[in-house]
């Protein structure tokens, strides 16, 4: 009895911990952001998976992640990323300047 106990408690255990070590899904990849602030949607407080098409830590705005067509992803903090990476990030504001999105962010 104390065996079978034992083995339900370790196979609880191991289910418990692989549910939780997933990564957390993004609302959207960054193409769809991208459409979706194109579109008109408000995706501030969304989660966003952006894939790094290239980082610049000396931007003028801070730290500045292009992705998409026309996305800045800009933080005051080094995401140390680098081209090809993906980072998931909750969206704080996003503004349009000149065609061209700026996003400030938070890292999830």
């Amino acid at each position: 009895m104390k065996k079978i106990v034992g083995l339900l408690t370790l196979a609880a255990l191991v289910f418990i911990i692989t549910g939780c070590s997933g990564q957390t899904k993004a609302d959207y990849t960054t193409e769809e952001a991208e459409t979706a602030i194109n579109d008109g949607k408000d995706i501030e407080g969304k989660t966003v998976d952006v894939k790094v098409d290239k980082f610049i830590p000396d931007g003028t705005l801070g730290y500045t992640i292009w992705a998409g067509e026309h996305l800045n992803f800009i933080s005051s903090e080094n995401p140390k990323v680098k081209k090809g990476d993906h980072i998931i990030v909750k969206v704080k504001d996003v503004k349009n300047i000149t065609g061209s999105y700026v996003i400030n962010y938070e890292k999830e």
